[in-house]
């Protein structure tokens, strides 16, 4: 276990503005009828205390003074006793109710915000998704920065009123009150940054610790968990990640404990010393009993008004410091240059690659290496390549994903650049090696593909069909309407969990075939290992559905069975980031170069088996 480290992760007050700025925008956007409301009881929850103090103060004198008349004031006692009484009642609901529709609003913003990202590279930066799992946390956390500005609103109208109060009987001992409280103030103030550092610093532990938990809780890793005995083993990762944080927790718990402890003997003092100064005065004539009264109330009324406005100041600086990471997510520009006009045509031409150099950092290696390659209108091309050889970064690419660090992408002559990524991507089409299989029905599954047919059961079933799964769907317990997973329970299974079906790695992957048929008026079609996790007999089925697809289409094939991609128009082979052959199957096998060993490899794999 190794300690984790505190950061240096310094928020400025620029930052800390923005921050203000956005939450103030949020709540007010989101409640504001009930932010309004909210904020005019909170100023009489503040102003009930101090009419009470000086209510009192009147009965006293009055009892003690011949024929006085307390009926008045202690009507106003209790009046004030029960709308004091009802109020915080009143502001509980309206901070509950600003909750709510401000954490909604937050979460709205934040996804949208990470939608707006164009690529993968913020979504591959460890530092931007520790960002933006505290950003998520803080949406649930919105009503805290309602709680901030109530407390800071309101303690600071009773410091006004009992201190108002308080001079009045005693200026001095006002200003050895206030001063008593500098100290305080400055100390939540660093404790609050010190604690908003450590929560960034000890993040990373947090994210690790919830990778283990989802490996240790998760169907997709308990078979081989279970068969290979390492369930302790990653137990004790995920408690060391916890350790790590709870370390850095504690030595933070321990400063706030020494400095706060100090603080309030401090106040304490401060206490005793007016209480026995105002007996003495009293002793000596110089205060009545009321006055007393009064000023008890007051020291008592400035103390706790100073520890209540110290602490909304604090932590609503706590709370503003956590909520930058939110501001920083929802105002992050785009990790690629966006275009917001242009259009993406109908692809006539071809998609053309010149010169495309490629690596993920200054500190990568190079993927791609002066890449030229023509996929032409119509026509099918292929990619073969031992793995690390470029391929499924070309793909990234050509759905810009990620833009060439040199050279450029032509889509029928435009720069893939020029055109909105949105649009873009509406022309595209696609099976991916690592397919999502979604926790939803399986017409769900397959209409994610194009959400226009999403209610449309007979694109589905002919989406489906192509990829040989209907059958299979259709003998569901409740066809395409069942759940494809038994995590949870959806729609009408809630009441019948035993309905959700989790499918096989092959048949898993003709329904993301499906999912990419369902997309057939496309102008590209990237098929990256479409048939890994097939049998020998699906993948003949599936490859001849495929071929019939993609006549007469502009179409990408990535495979590592070469027996496979034979057909193509033309097959690229890729080493080491760069094109060293190209051309069909017979010419590339008489060429006698990297695509015939592949090839005479694995045809010989097969011959040694017969």
């Amino acid at each position: 276990m190794t300690d984790a480290p505190e950061g240096d992760h310094r928020i400025g007050m620029r930052e800390l503005r923005a921050s203000a700025a956005e939450a103030v925008t949020l709540l007010w956007s989101a409640a504001t009828g009930e932010l309004a409301g909210f904020l005019i009881l909170t100023v009489a929850s503040a102003a009930a205390p101090i009419a009470t103090a000086w209510l009192t103060k009147l009965v006293i004198d009055r009892l003690t003074t011949p024929h006085g008349g307390v009926a008045g004031p202690a009507l106003g006692m209790i009046v004030t006793g029960l709308v004091a009484a009802a109020l915080p009642v009143a502001v509980q609901y309206l901070r509950a109710r600003i909750g709510r529709s401000a954490g909604r609003t937050a979460t709205g913003r934040l996804f949208a915000a990470a939608e707006r990202q164009v690529g993968l590279r913020n979504f591959e930066d460890p530092a931007f998704l520790d960002r933006l799992r505290l950003a998520q946390e803080g949406t649930g956390r919105v009503a805290e920065l309602v709680d901030g500005l109530g407390g800071i609103l309101g303690g600071g109208l009773s410091l006004v009123g009992f201190i108002g109060s308080l001079l009045v009987l005693s200026p001095a001992m006002t200003v050895l009150v206030l001063l008593a409280a500098v100290p305080a103030l400055v100390a939540e103030l660093v404790l609050s940054r010190r604690r908003s550092a450590m929560e960034w610093a000890v993040e990373q532990y947090y994210r690790r610790e919830y990778f283990y938990s989802q490996l240790l809780t998760g169907v997709a890793a308990a078979t081989e968990i279970r068969l290979f005995g390492i369930g302790r083993f990653l137990r004790g990762r995920m408690i060391d990640e916890r350790r790590s944080a709870d370390a850095a927790h504690d030595r933070m718990d321990r400063r706030e404990l020494r400095v706060q402890g100090g603080l309030t003997a401090l106040s304490a003092a401060v206490a005793g010393a007016g209480l026995w100064w105002a007996i003495m005065a009293a002793r000596r004539g110089q205060l009545s009993i009321g006055d007393v009264s009064m000023f008890l109330a007051a020291v008592i009324g400035v103390q706790a008004a100073l520890a209540s406005l110290t602490a909304a100041i604090a932590n609503g600086q706590a709370r503003l410091l956590a909520f930058t990471h939110y501001v920083a997510v929802v105002r992050a520009e785009p990790d690629l240059p966006r275009a917001e006009q242009g259009s993406a045509p109908r692809l006539r031409q071809g998609i053309e690659l010149r010169d495309v150099w490629f690596r993920y950092s200054d500190d990568h290696p190079w993927v791609l290496r002066g890449l030229d390659l023509t996929i032409p209108y119509g026509h099918a091309v292929a990619l073969v390549g031992l793995n690390g050889a470029g391929k499924s970064t070309l793909v990234k690419l050509l759905c810009r994903m990620y833009d060439p660090t040199k050279g450029q992408i032509l889509w029928d002559g435009v720069d893939l650049r020029a055109i909105p990524p949105e649009l873009l991507r509406e022309r595209i089409s696609a099976v991916f090696q690592d397919h999502m299989k979604y926790d939803m029905t399986a017409g769900d599954n397959i209409g994610l593909g194009d959400l226009t047919a999403l209610d449309d059961a007979g694109r589905l079933e002919d989406a489906a069909k192509r990829a040989g799964i209907h059958d299979r769907l259709a003998e569901l317990p409740r066809g395409y309407d069942t759940p494809l997973t038994r995590m949870f329970m959806i729609g009408a299974d809630k009441d019948d969990p035993v309905t959700g079906v989790v499918l096989s790695g092959g048949q898993w992957q003709r329904l993301a075939l499906a999912r990419a048929f369902l997309r057939d008026d496309r102008d590209l079609m990237i098929l990256d290992e479409p048939s890994s996790g097939l049998d020998p007999e699906a993948e003949h089925e599936v490859h001849t559905r495929m071929r019939e697809y993609r006549a007469g289409r502009t179409s990408l094939l990535i495979s590592h069975r070469l027996s496979a991609v034979r057909d193509a128009d033309r097959i690229v082979v890729l080493a080491d980031g760069r094109i060293v052959e190209q051309g069909t199957h017979e010419a590339l096998l008489a060429a006698g170069g990297d695509y015939a060993r592949l090839f005479q490899l694995q045809a010989a794999g097969y011959q040694e088996a017969e």
